[in-house]
């Protein structure tokens, strides 16, 4: 008897929810971006209390540092599946791999992309009361395609990771290979060749961030270059699910 799909969702979110490392990661995106957005914002009057740089990209700065977490929970979303042969009792309950991947993967992508809006939006009005003179409304141009945007962006992240811990097997190996890879490859390969940077995931998905982009890609192109990283990476993990033992 095949499993309905829903059953399959269902079960996946306890799963996900009931594991400290998963659920914790999934909040801390919402609670690293407002406790910094606050921070900074209540302190000193926001990132730039000047009111330099990109008004939308000011708003929504904290993003940066909210897509560590959106990575971390991404990976531990999956690395829990291969403790204590865990996969096994999931693959013995939902025989068929690829609907265990999709739901995994569904629970995983829509959890991120629902926590990930409620915290664009909540912190980008949050720090705009704080703002005084340089605060910016929702009406101003890019302000709610950036809001949108960021929550997107934040899904992708996390299922990119996802996508890789499954090929890697581990969740440290992933945070291992992303988190430099997000911080100081962007600037290595910006020295090398020019251009080529923006066309990395988080570089192109975080024009959606600004409301005059700075890169060679646009805020939605910018934002399909990073989903097309994830969809590769999904398509890897999908592989070596397949392939693999369990």
């Amino acid at each position: 008897m095949t499993v309905p799909f829903t059953a399959v969702v269902r079960s996946e979110w306890i799963k996900i929810s009931s594991v400290r490392a998963s659920s914790g990661s999934l909040l801390a995106i919402f609670v690293v971006a407002l406790a910094l957005n606050l921070a900074l914002y209540v302190s000193v009057g926001g990132p730039e209390p000047d009111g330099a740089g990109d008004p939308v990209f000011r708003a929504l700065f904290q993003t940066n540092y909210a897509q560590l977490a959106a990575i971390a929970f991404g990976a531990t979303a999956v690395s829990s599946e291969y403790l204590n042969g865990a996969l096994r009792n999931s693959l013995a309950a939902v025989p068929r791999r690829g609907l265990l991947y999709a739901a995994k993967a569904a629970v995983t992508g829509g959890a991120a992309l629902v926590v990930g809006l409620v915290t664009s939006f909540t912190t980008f009005f949050a720090g705009q009361a704080f703002a005084g003179e340089h605060a910016i409304g929702i009406g101003d141009p890019g302000a709610l395609r950036g809001c949108f945007g960021a929550g997107i962006y934040l899904a992708l992240m996390a299922l990119l990771a996802f996508g890789l811990t499954f090929l890697l097997r581990s969740a440290v190996a992933t945070l291992s290979i992303l988190t430099p890879a997000l911080l100081m490859l962007p600037f290595v390969i910006g020295d090398v060749a020019a251009g080529a940077a923006d066309y990395l995931p988080d570089r192109a998905g975080r024009q959606i961030l600004y409301q005059d982009p700075v890169g060679q890609v646009g805020p939605w192109a910018g934002l399909g270059v990073a989903a097309l990283w994830t969809a590769a990476a999904l398509l890897a993990g999908w592989w070596a699910m397949r392939r693999r033992d369990a």
